[in-house]
């Protein structure tokens, strides 16, 4: 079992609703964390709402604005890492958006976006952190989704980026894994944050349709834990809750049913 105790952790998205749960698992844990995000106005939020809960681990948080689009923003966020905690020792690409558009009608820009944060911005901060991480046997891990692993109608641009990741991180794996390199990846269904509120549209702009969920939402401080106990673990994989893992079995089992399944619950969304 791996221990966190005094671990130099960074955690990318730290302040939407399940980046928070894991700052606020890993502080639990003896880590030591740096919480990324874009958003300086929520990140102060967060800080501030931890400090108020009286944590004996508040000192052990710092945060920095983070653009993990820019490479230039991701090395200067892994040095503030080193400078700060000696080193890193774990992490976490949590950041993500979303999108709901029926491809056809959807701007291609509104794609790359959703690549570029989703996919491209994990990829900087794996290559920022990686030297970090080879020379103190360290974790990567990548937030996933089902839609990492099976078609999801309307999230051509997100299906897209969490299947990207699914390549990268596995052929990463091969590639560190003998050299001491936890390479995990992690793939919820529905958790109760606000990543599908903010889901863009097919023009760029927030949908104005709500999204539509199977299975109920998982609560971010669960999931939180659960992503702990699998990196604690040395998991590769982690699906942490059952519709992801009832996806996880129909879609290779019976594929054809799945994508029917899916179809007919998720199409609704976009007769609205």
């Amino acid at each position: 079992m791996r221990s966190f105790e005094a671990r130099g952790v960074v955690i990318t998205g730290a302040a939407g609703g399940l980046g928070q749960a894991l700052v606020a698992a890993f502080l639990q844990a003896g880590a030591r964390v740096l919480a990324l995000d874009c958003n300086a106005a929520a990140l102060a939020a967060m800080q501030e709402a931890m400090s108020a809960q009286g944590t004996d681990h508040a000192a052990a948080l710092m945060t920095l604005v983070c653009d993990i689009t820019r490479p230039q923003d991701c090395d200067a966020a892994i040095a503030q890492a080193v400078a700060l905690w000696g080193g890193v020792d774990v992490l976490v690409n949590n950041a993500g958006i979303s999108h709901r558009s029926l491809f056809e009608g959807t701007d291609p820009a509104v794609l790359r976006k959703v690549m570029d944060v989703n996919f491209f911005g994990a990829v900087h901060m794996t290559h920022a952190a990686l030297p970090q991480l080879l020379a103190r046997r360290g974790v990567v891990a990548a937030l996933s989704s089902v839609a990492g692993y099976a078609p999801l109608l309307g999230r051509t641009g997100y299906c897209a980026s969490k299947h990207a990741l699914h390549g990268f991180f596995d052929t990463l794996r091969t590639e560190v894994q003998e050299r001491g390199v936890q390479v995990t990846l992690i793939c919820p269904s529905f958790i109760a944050t606000g990543i599908g509120a903010a889901g863009l549209g097919a023009s760029g702009a927030v949908a104005a349709t709500p999204r539509i969920t199977t299975g109920g939402e998982s609560a971010p401080n669960d999931i939180a834990q659960r992503i702990l106990a699998a990196l604690a673990q040395g998991k590769e994989q982690l699906l942490p809750d059952r519709t992801s893992r009832l996806a996880w079995w129909v879609s290779r089992l019976a594929p054809r049913w799945y994508v029917r399944t899916m179809k007919r619950r998720v199409r609704t969304e976009f007769e609205q």
